[in-house]
């Protein structure tokens, strides 16, 4: 049986797991927050993902490429036919704005990617992805958790960055005072879902300023003696923890908060000078990819980043300057900067970088607003972690609109669990682990059916 007609069967078998979103039910938050019995129950759900707990797993080959993972998350969803999957249409696409070239069968819009377009060999794109759905709020956290929200386990599932950061945990130094996973720009991003918030993403704006709260009015010796009071005369509580794992967790934060007050590594690490901020664009996506390789040049315990960039549902005129070629411009000059910054500060190795939105946009001539609308077929981005660039992965039609070569051996599209099996597999993590800690015991898969080998690793990103 070829892996297309496996995974053809598993989705006949299981349905409710597998079909797009319009063939579902909708389950929300609210109605599992409701149904778990509020934040009492949300509390003992973190308890029980600090306990030892049984773990499932398969003893299958990892890639083991990557120490750090950057996932870069374009909300909105650009338009995959005019950027990393260029098809021109003709009378429609403003060439000589765009001004197409075509570089070992990747095509680009070199006029409004002028830095990316010398790059080429740094990256490679997945043209052969598709979406499940096409509601931007459902498909946005479906591309952070690698499941469908509206599954069994969907609304407590955790952020990619969550599991990476159970994983890591162990691997944290006592001179680690960063999170493991820090979010920026990604206010909305999903959290640590039914694990203990110790897994939480840390989420900040990038700023030149760095992180607030991190200094006191008073000054930092008026401090000291305020926390050093508060210590002594909470200290049996701390001990005893008569109000369970809640509290000892609080405090665990508080030591955290601690350690990166009057830090000078988080002051090198958050803030950033005018000359530093230039040639990432001068933008807020600039902003975030300078703070993301600074936090990781420092190397003080950041494992996974995850940065949201807004503003890509260009329904309405599409092709007017400050529309989609000039923020094509600014995720230009600020990916290619980070690219390039990787690479000076001898990171780019041992960084895994991801870029894609929650689906694509419709294909050939625009709309009646001279805009594009939902579409599910969309591309991935990819670069670092010794993965071969300077190729496309996947063809598409002359369209855009459906693969016509899915460029690799598992012959059928690529899907957002299978770019979090190579997430997770690039860092060494096994993907097809299963934990047996969720609240309804069902057994949290760490990827849907990795033991089953319906999705898995796109190896072929390093043949």
């Amino acid at each position: 049986m070829s892996q297309n007609e496996k995974f053809l069967k598993f989705i006949e078998k299981y349905p409710h797991r597998h079909k797009n979103f319009f063939d579902r039910p909708f389950g929300s938050r609210r109605n599992f927050l409701r149904f778990a019995g509020g934040a009492a129950t949300m509390s003992w759900l973190a308890n029980q993902a600090n306990a030892q707990v049984r773990v499932d797993k398969l003893n299958v080959p990892l890639l083991n490429k990557a120490k750090n993972c950057i996932f870069i998350l374009l909300t909105g969803a650009p338009s995959h036919v005019d950027t990393f999957d260029l098809k021109i249409v003709n009378g429609v696409t403003p060439v000589d704005v765009f001004k197409p070239n075509t570089f070992n069968g990747l095509a680009l819009p070199t006029g409004i990617m002028p830095k990316l377009s010398t790059m080429t060999s740094d990256f490679t794109v997945i043209r052969s992805m598709r979406s499940w759905a096409l509601v931007h709020n459902l498909a946005q956290i479906w591309t952070q958790i690698g499941r469908n929200p509206a599954a069994a386990l969907g609304d407590i599932a955790p952020n990619i960055g969550s599991i990476v950061a159970i994983e890591k945990e162990a691997e944290r130094k006592p001179t680690d005072i960063l999170p493991t996973f820090l979010a920026l720009n990604s206010t909305q991003g999903v959290g640590s879902g039914y694990l203990s918030s110790s897994y939480a993403p840390f989420k900040t704006n990038a700023s030149q300023r760095g992180l607030t709260n991190v200094t006191n009015p008073d000054g930092q010796a008026r401090f000291n003696e305020r926390y050093e009071l508060m210590t002594k005369l909470d200290e049996d509580n701390r001990k005893n923890a008569p109000n369970g794992r809640a509290m000892q967790d609080m405090d665990s934060f508080y030591k955290a908060a601690r350690g990166m007050m009057y830090n000078p590594i988080v002051e090198q690490a958050f803030q950033f000078t005018t000359a530093e901020r230039a040639p990432f664009g001068n933008s807020t996506l600039g902003d975030t990819c300078l703070t993301a390789v600074k936090v990781l040049k420092a190397n003080a315990g950041t494992r996974f980043i995850q940065i949201t960039s807004g503003g890509w549902d260009d329904h309405v005129n599409i092709y007017t300057d400050n529309v989609l070629p000039n923020r094509v411009r600014s995720l230009d000059a600020a990916v290619g900067q980070l690219l390039a910054d990787l690479k000076s500060n001898g990171l780019f190795n041992d960084t895994l970088v991801v870029m894609a939105g929650e689906f694509g946009r419709t294909v050939g001539p625009l709309s009646a607003a001279q805009g594009r609308d939902h579409f599910v077929q969309q591309f991935a981005f990819m670069a670092g972690a010794g993965i071969k660039g300077g190729r496309p992965l996947g063809t598409t039609n002359a369209t855009g609109s459906n693969s016509s070569d899915f460029g690799w051996s598992r012959q059928r599209d690529v899907r957002p669990e299978d770019i979090e099996a190579t997430i997770y597999s690039a860092m060494g993590i096994n993907y097809t682990s299963i934990r047996y800690d969720d609240p309804f015991n069902r057994g949290y898969e760490y990827v849907p059916f990795g033991q089953e080998d319906l999705y898995g690793p796109v190896k072929e990103l390093w043949a």
